[in-house]
């Protein structure tokens, strides 16, 4: 790890009412005794740790800004090195300026993440941690918050720790029993460490099969909305967003492009794509947006297909009923303010999708979709008490890695092979877990995680 001083602006760069320039390094302390000035001519290096501090930031004699100045003395600090935090006034100018001022009296300018790189190497943190505040901070929805902040409590750093005691307690025993066979009997210890491998197996896969509610949660559901024109899809997308974002009108054909915005459902973020409706056209713009319509919805998470409730069924329906085989998918009967021609049986005949009845206009059946989406998507109810959402493809791939070798534990013990076939595997499994808490990590794959983290993190 680099040994110097690192500094950073830790806010964000717009104009606000407090701006912050983090420091941490060795000559932290230093830095800021040459640039710090007060009415009682305190030395801050020597203040008590955990205090803040009133006074003014100069340049030689050149007063730059008011400030209060946070002193914190390792290892109690988010880095484990002398950590000073400022708080200038957070006009864009000032914060630069003061950032200069303490990179021309000995800091470096910090690399985005490094903060938290130092952090993890100094040992407050362990990887998963590392990356859970990343999510935390990019979080669009309640369940993407609540899951970071279960990360960032060391609930999933945790379980693999609990995972990685067992493979390590069962590695040493075979190990010791192949050195010393005269004192340690082997006998039947095939069948405990299958019941250990499967117990292993089992917590391991509850893990993996979370990562399809840990995408949802960090990225969203990419949803398509689809259907003729004027079926209301432009309609229902504004009343999601609580905004006229797209333009309504009762011409056919009025969107022609895909308009796509995020929204937040029921504490899960939708990212939403509205698209031309489906028709047969000879003008040649509106068929471009057709044919985008069809390739989104191949591609799409989610399908909302929207029926004009008031007008028959036609073969453009029946043309997005085939659409909607082995996809995820709701039929929105909409426009029922209207005089309906479309029945839900109607619908039920021709595609297995669940039909709810809405009125985008008159924001009638909003509350039912939003319950059913979360329904369809969240299996089962979240508690972020206590359940680990994998939302990191890293970590789900290294899951999967850990339980294969595990697997191929169980055949060895099938097989009835050697015990030092076992502690192989095992070991493999060992290492796998181990790469997501960082137990067991190159140095190009940490500088590539914390590369992605904003700068002053």
């Amino acid at each position: 790890m680099k040994q110097d001083t690192i500094a950073a602006i830790a806010t964000g760069m717009t104009n606000s009412g407090i701006g912050i320039i983090r420091v941490s390094g060795e000559e932290a302390f230093s830095i800021i005794d040459k640039i710090y000035r007060s009415k009682g001519n305190k030395i801050l290096s020597k203040e008590k740790s955990h205090t803040i501090h009133y006074g003014y930031i100069y340049d030689g004699e050149d007063m730059v800004d008011e400030v209060l100045v946070s002193v914190m003395r390792a290892p109690r600090t988010y880095t484990g090195e002398n950590t000073v935090e400022i708080n200038c006034h957070g006009g864009l100018f000032i914060v630069q300026k003061v950032l200069e001022v303490v990179l021309k009296y000995g800091a470096r300018m910090a690399e985005p993440g490094e903060f938290s790189k130092r952090g993890f190497l100094n040992g407050k943190m362990d990887l998963s941690k590392a990356e859970a505040v990343m999510d935390l901070i990019h979080s669009k929805s309640e369940y993407a918050y609540k899951n970071s902040l279960n990360q960032l409590k060391g609930n999933l750093f945790a379980k693999i720790k609990e995972c990685r005691e067992k493979l390590i307690y069962e590695i040493a025993f075979i190990e010791s029993a192949l050195d010393d066979p005269e004192h340690i009997d082997i006998n039947g210890y095939s069948e405990k460490l299958k019941i250990t491998v499967k117990e292993l197996e089992k917590i391991i896969g509850k893990l993996i099969d979370s990562s399809m509610n840990g995408k949802i949660i960090k990225e969203g559901i990419k949803t398509v909305i689809v259907g003729k024109p004027n079926a209301g899809k432009s309609s229902l997308l504004n009343v999601l967003l609580g905004e006229e974002r797209a333009i309504v009108t009762d011409i056919e054909g009025t969107t022609r492009d895909v308009l796509e915005e995020s929204v937040n459902l029921g504490g899960i973020k939708l990212v939403i794509m509205d698209t031309a409706g489906i028709r047969d056209t000879e003008d040649i713009v509106e068929k471009i947006g057709v044919e985008k319509a069809k390739d989104h919805v191949k591609n799409a998470d989610f399908i909302m297909y929207v029926v004009d409730s008031s007008k028959p069924l036609d073969e453009n329906d029946n043309e997005i009923f085939q659409m909607l085989k082995d996809k995820k998918s709701l039929v929105l009967l909409n426009k029922m303010d209207l005089n309906t021609v479309v029945t839900e049986d109607e619908i039920k005949r021709k595609t297995e999708s669940e039909v709810i009845s809405i009125s985008a206009k008159e924001n009638i059946g909003i509350d039912v979709l939003t319950e059913k989406i979360k329904n369809m998507f969240l299996h089962g109810e979240i508690d972020f008490n206590e359940d680990i959402m994998i939302t990191n493809l890293r970590h789900k791939n290294l899951l999967e890695e850990a339980l294969e070798s595990l697997k191929m534990v169980e055949q060895s013990i099938e097989n009835n092979m050697p015990e030092d076939f076992y502690s192989i595997d095992l070991m493999s499994a060992y290492a796998a877990l181990g790469y997501i808490i960082g137990e067991e990590v190159e140095e190009d794959l940490v500088d590539e995680i914390f590369s992605k983290f904003c700068m002053g993190k």
